[in-house]
């Protein structure tokens, strides 16, 4: 953090299943004071998995809620973390056959920008249009307690003109990477499927992400989000 800036780097790191030294080389590019993560590694040793990725990164593992999870770099604390299920409803795929997606989750904590509290959250949408408006609803009650301007990043699993998108706009979030171009894929970036929005009077932009196009399409499916925060 320099000049009462933050950077905080939004990434679904596609469960650390790819070119982790390369996920590495693009993480430590970005320079993250704080790293919201979208399909963070899970199942036998979750935390520890997750730990040994942050570290792979120089960071710190410091939250999770399901595949979402926060790290740090050193000198930076989050304050009050948060992590809660978000409840998915059944979804009908086929003919006399319903199922249900993964349970999802939303992640965050407070972090000072300069001298201001900030409020981060991570969340990652499932893939069923009624289900994500479902989900969203259920993070968005959240937020409203917090009493901070907060930032709300993920993997929204839509593009803009959809109803997720356009909610987010009514409840009064700003768009940060309305120019900043698709977000995956990282082979042939041609979709935006990942937000960055924030509540006023919290200022924001999207930064270049400064990692090699080669390095970005072998770390995972997703390209990141880099964003500089100023109070």
């Amino acid at each position: 953090m320099s000049d009462g800036a933050l950077r905080v780097l939004s990434y679904n790191v596609h469960r650390w299943g790819d070119d982790r030294t390369a996920l590495a080389r693009v993480v430590k590019a970005c320079a993250p004071d704080v790293m919201l993560v979208q399909e963070a590694p899970t199942w036998w040793g979750t935390r520890r998995k997750r730990r040994a990725m942050a570290a792979s990164f120089g960071l710190r593992y410091v939250a999770a809620s399901a595949r979402n999870a926060i790290l740090v770099a050193d000198g930076i604390e989050l304050i009050e973390p948060l992590h809660w299920r978000i409840r998915r409803p059944f979804i009908r795929r086929r003919l006399n056959f319903v199922a249900t997606q993964l349970p999802g989750g939303a992640v965050g904590g407070q972090v000072l920008v300069g001298t201001a509290p900030v409020t981060v959250v991570c969340c990652h949408l499932g893939l069923h249009i009624l289900g994500r408006q479902f989900e969203l609803e259920q993070i968005l009650k959240r937020c409203r307690t917090f009493g901070t301007p907060y930032l709300l990043t993920g993997d929204l699993n839509e593009e803009p003109d959809g109803p997720v998108w356009k909610r987010l706009t009514e409840e009064g979030l700003t768009d940060l990477g309305a120019d900043a171009g698709p977000t995956f894929s990282s082979t042939n970036p041609h979709k935006r499927i990942d937000g960055a929005h924030l509540t006023p009077p919290l200022q924001g932009r999207i930064l270049p992400t400064p990692a090699s196009s080669e390095d970005l399409a072998a770390a995972s499916d997703h390209l990141p989000m880099l964003i500089e925060l100023s109070s």
